[in-house]
């Protein structure tokens, strides 16, 4: 196991540290005295590295990332999974803005809440569908633009009164699906969007990602209510068509 100590550290030279390691075929690598260190796992591409952060990692983490697996041990700023292509992120506080923008594979489980645009752009690449996983409640336009993958809020450790999610949620939305455990506001949604009860299949496809994410974030609660969760899916492709046109 490789023991790093970012305290100090450059983000350059703490990502360069990373690319040296995988390329010596480290499988274990732990990062200590994180303090905002941007782009960490960018670009590495060697499933059977895992890496452990101890700390805050700033924006962009696990950007381009295909198949590592980063744990964080605390909260994580702007951008986490930015267009990743394969592997795992787990998240065991909160993340910000951006979480999950344009991925095309892998998975990203953020334990606590989550910002603004989360989950935007995020597309299915040939074979692959990306998960992402939100164990909180989510800012305004929730899966913005959303072409693919499987995007999911949970709603846990919500105040009495406090919203699942803001507005604009699924705005944009022309494919993948979204899961979200509470009550969503037809008033909050995109207009090529409907709301859906989950149906056999949906329960078969999503009680596996479920029982993963309680697995890997350590939470004990019982998200396993389908009853509790509606499906958004597009039902129309061009909604806003006929405003483009004379």
């Amino acid at each position: 196991m490789l023991r790093v100590d970012a305290r100090n550290l450059h983000y350059r030279e703490l990502n360069e540290i990373l690319r040296e390691a995988e390329r010596s075929g480290a499988t274990h690598v732990e990062v200590c005295n994180v303090r905002g260190q941007r782009y960490l796992g960018t670009g590495l591409s060697a499933d059977n590295m895992r890496i452990v952060v101890d700390g805050i990692p700033g924006e962009d983490l696990a950007a381009f990332m295909d198949g590592p697996t980063i744990i964080v041990r605390n909260n994580a700023q702007d951008g986490v999974g930015n267009t990743m292509n394969g592997g795992k992120v787990v998240v065991l506080g909160r993340a910000g803005d951006v979480v999950g923008y344009g991925m095309r594979g892998g998975k990203v489980f953020i334990k606590r809440d989550v910002g603004y645009r989360v989950g935007i752009h995020m597309k299915g690449y040939m074979d692959k569908q990306p998960i992402l996983v939100c164990g909180g409640t989510a800012g305004m336009f929730f899966g913005e633009y959303m072409a693919g993958g499987i995007l999911v809020l949970l709603g846990l450790g919500r105040e009495e009164g406090q919203p699942v999610v803001g507005d604009y949620c699924a705005s944009g939305m022309h494919g993948g699906v979204m899961f979200i455990r509470g009550p969503v506001e037809e008033y909050k949604l995109g207009k090529e969007v409907r709301t859906f009860e989950l149906d056999a299949e949906d329960r078969q496809r999503l009680a596996p990602i479920l029982e993963e994410f309680c697995a890997d974030t350590g939470t004990e609660n019982n998200v396993l209510d389908f009853e509790s969760y509606v499906k958004i899916i597009p039902v129309s492709a061009r909604p806003y068509g006929r405003l483009y046109v004379y």
